[in-house]
């Protein structure tokens, strides 16, 4: 069978293992197959021959990005080599850093042990100096018997007398201060004791004035009290109501009463507020003190301007009554 040039050319271009099989195939063909059947099998082998041909495109095109890997490898090598030389530089500089840092450390242990050796000198001269000093009293002492020094020694006693004066001129005014600060202080405390003369009058002035409120109070309920007892709760006040002492306990309301057909004594204290439980209890002892007296049923009674809520709820569970001044 005739082969054409084309395709003879197109062989070139495939690998030698096919081409020989192609060849292969072609003589067998001739021996072997019909007509129609080679050109069948002609048409494989061109498409054949075109995936070959793609194949060897698709392989010339990743040989060429293989090497552009390649160089892009080589690249990142070196690059990896110079970061690598300049970790070793940087390694290098950290070491000499290190070994500057150690250097200085010891010389400040150094300086620091030198500055103490200086301390202890500092303070050995200052016990020199101190002993000198005392040294320079004593030889004051042979100041007639030492001609050759006499010169030195009067400038050194001026010197000393001109701080004595400062000292003397600081001291007359530190003495000057004080007494400033001693008549401050005495005048604060006259102001002192006449705040307290004032405060103590104050109290007085304060208590009296109390006491004549109470008073008025008390003088309000002998007027008011009978009257409003006989119409309010029943209670009849059988005499006049007074204030009288028993057992050096003074009782601002006392009087024989009727209570339910039963005579009882009435006992009271006349209070301006109903405010501290302390108040209760005061009149509870009086009411006590005038049970034990009598031997008799008491009746107490508090009278007041005010009473609070929660005393007020006490003193009736105590069984005792709260008037305030405003109900009569």
């Amino acid at each position: 069978m005739p082969v054409s040039a084309t395709f003879m050319r197109k062989l070139e271009r495939v690998s030698p293992e096919l081409r020989d099989l192609l060849l292969s195939l072609m003589e067998e063909f001739e021996r072997t197959v019909t007509k129609d059947e080679f050109r069948e099998l002609r048409d494989i082998v061109k498409e054949l021959a075109e995936a070959q041909r793609r194949t060897e495109e698709r392989l010339e095109r990743l040989e060429a990005t293989v090497q552009e890997l390649v160089e892009a490898q080589k690249r990142t090598e070196e690059r990896l080599n110079q970061l690598a030389e300049a970790q070793r530089r940087t390694e290098e500089r950290l070491n000499r850093l290190e070994a500057t840092v150690q250097e200085l450390a010891e010389a400040q242990r150094r300086t620091e042990e030198r500055l103490n050796q200086l301390a202890e000198a500092q303070r050995r001269t200052e016990e020199r100096v101190n002993q000198l000093a005392e040294a320079q009293r004593r030889t004051e002492e042979r100041l007639n018997r030492l001609e050759a020094t006499v010169q030195e020694l009067a400038e050194a006693q001026k010197r000393t007398e001109e701080r004595l004066n400062q000292l003397a001129e600081a001291q007359r005014r530190t003495e000057e201060r004080v007494n400033q600060l001693a008549e401050a202080q005495r005048r604060t405390e006259e102001e002192i004791r006449k705040l307290a003369r004032g405060q103590r009058r104050l109290r007085e002035q304060v208590g009296g004035l109390s006491r004549s409120v109470a008073y008025a109070l008390e003088n309000e309920a002998y007027r008011n009290l009978p009257s409003f007892l006989k119409e309010r709760y029943g209670i009849e006040v059988l005499d006049r109501l007074v204030r009288f002492e028993l057992r050096g306990e003074e009782i601002n309301l006392f009087a024989k009463a009727k209570r339910d057909g039963r005579e009882v004594l009435l006992v009271g204290e006349a209070v301006l507020r109903l405010d501290d439980r302390s108040k209760l209890r005061k009149i509870k002892r009086k009411v006590d003190l005038v049970a034990d007296e009598y031997k008799a049923e008491v009746l107490a009674i508090v009278v007041t301007h005010f009473a609070t809520s929660k005393l007020r709820e006490e003193a009736q569970k105590a069984g005792f009554l709260v008037v305030q001044s405003f109900e009569w």
